[in-house]
C-alpha cells in the first residue's frame, strides 16, 4: 500500500497573478509562505510555464513533490477547448504535458473554481456535507464546481447559463456590480437571486457556498437571497485554488 501523501504545492494561474504556495494535506494550510509573480503580458504557453519555473525555484522543494496547477478555463481530457482570460495560443494545449516538457515535473492540472469548490468539500465551509453542494465563485465572471457526495463533476461552467436571454455572469457578476455601481441590496434582488433561482431549479443542490473576492462582504448580500439550500460564504477564498489544486495532486500522487 502506498504512504499517504501528506505534502503538495498548489499553483494557482489567473489572468492577473500567478500564485504558489506548498501545502499541508493533513490540515488544508499553507507550509509556507505564498509567492505571487504578475501574469506575463503576453501571457503564452512558454511565458507562463517560464513564471511557473521562476516560483518553484522560490521554494526548497523535493522534485518529487505533487504538483497541482489552476487555470481559468475548462480542462478536458488534460487540453484547453477555449480560454477567455489568457492569450489565445493555450486552446489545444495539453497543460500538464507542457510543463513536464518544460521543467521536467509531473504535475495535475484542473479549472480554477473546481479546484476552490474541492479545497472547501474537504477543508472548508462544505466539510462533511453529504449530497449535492455548488460553489460558486463571483469575481470578473460567475465560476463554479459541482461535488456530489465529494465527487466532482468537472468543468460545469454555469456562469454561463443563458437566463433571460443573457449569458448569465454578463448580468450578475460581482464586477458587473461595480461596473454599473449597484448597491447591494440591488445587486442580490434583482440579479443574483435570478441566478440562484435557476440554478437551484437545475441542480436541486443541499448547499450553495459562495466564494470570490466579495464573500469577504457576504453578510451585505447573502442574508437578502432567497434560496431552498442553505446559502453560506466560502471560508478559504483566495487561498482555495491553491489548496484544491495540491489536494488533488496529493490525491492522484498516491
Amino acid at each position: 500500500m502506498a504512504t499517504p501523501t501528506t505534502h503538495a504545492f498548489g499553483i494557482d494561474i489567473g489572468g492577473s497573478g500567478i500564485k504558489g504556495a506548498p501545502v499541508d494535506l493533513e490540515t488544508g494550510t499553507f507550509s509556507g509562505d505564498r509567492v505571487r509573480i504578475p501574469t506575463p503580458k503576453k501571457s503564452t504557453p512558454e511565458a507562463v510555464v517560464d513564471v511557473i519555473g521562476e516560483l518553484l525555484e522560490q521554494f526548497d522543494e523535493d522534485p518529487s513533490i505533487p504538483v497541482g496547477l489552476t487555470f481559468p478555463a475548462p480542462i478536458v481530457d488534460g487540453g484547453l477547448p477555449f480560454v477567455a482570460n489568457l492569450d489565445q495560443s493555450w486552446v489545444g494545449v495539453d497543460v500538464a504535458e507542457v510543463v513536464h516538457d518544460r521543467l521536467g515535473r509531473k504535475v495535475v492540472a484542473l479549472n480554477d473554481a473546481d479546484a476552490a469548490g474541492i479545497a472547501e468539500v474537504q477543508y472548508g465551509a462544505a466539510k462533511g456535507v453529504p449530497g449535492v453542494v455548488l460553489l460558486t465563485t463571483l469575481g470578473t465572471g460567475i465560476g463554479s464546481a459541482l461535488l456530489v457526495d465529494g465527487t466532482l463533476v468537472p468543468n460545469t461552467e454555469l456562469g454561463h447559463l443563458e437566463i433571460d436571454g443573457h449569458d448569465a455572469e454578463s448580468r450578475a457578476s460581482s464586477a458587473v456590480k461595480d461596473r454599473e455601481d449597484l448597491s447591494y441590496k440591488e445587486w442580490a434582488t434583482k440579479r443574483l437571486q435570478k441566478y440562484y433561482d435557476t440554478v437551484e431549479k437545475l441542480f436541486s443542490p443541499d448547499l450553495i457556498v459562495v466564494g470570490g473576492g466579495v464573500s469577504k462582504d457576504h453578510e451585505k448580500f447573502l442574508p437578502l437571497l432567497k434560496t431552498r439550500a442553505p446559502i453560506i460564504p466560502a471560508v478559504l477564498r483566495n487561498k482555495a485554488g491553491i489548496i484544491g489544486a495540491a489536494y488533488r495532486a496529493g490525491e492522484r500522487a498516491e
